[in-house]
């Protein structure tokens, strides 16, 4: 079988398989979080956020509001070397977001903002 042929026939299969794979996730919520950032991030936005006390008075006195917490963790990452995840039962992960710092107990069902940092 010629080389071309060979191609054809990839390309072809390949891109049936993709049509098949778009039909079938495209009404689905399907997300792709492979790295370790991704996957806890994740997993702390689906839970209800809880806020300790100081936060709550950072938000009580306007210096900072529930939008910009929640903003931060789109483009966050989480520093793992400050971060304590052999705690139990919950664990508590730094988030670094452009311009704040927080951090996060990250427990079964609850997720609280312990402490907000600006940068």
């Amino acid at each position: 079988m010629k080389l071309v042929y060979r191609f054809g026939f990839f390309f072809g299969g390949f891109s049936i398989g993709l049509v098949f794979l778009m039909f079938f996730l495209s009404g689905k919520k399907t997300s792709c979080a492979y790295g370790p950032d991704a996957r806890v991030l994740k997993n702390i936005q689906i839970k209800r956020i809880q806020y300790s006390k100081s936060v709550q008075q950072q938000l009580n006195s306007n210096t900072i509001d529930t939008l910009t917490l929640l903003s931060i963790f789109r483009g966050a990452d989480i520093n793992f070397g400050k971060s304590d995840t052999k705690s139990l039962p919950c664990k508590t992960y730094r988030v670094v977001g452009d311009d704040y710092e927080m951090d996060v107990e990250n427990c079964e069902r609850i997720a609280t903002i312990k402490t907000v940092i600006k940068r």
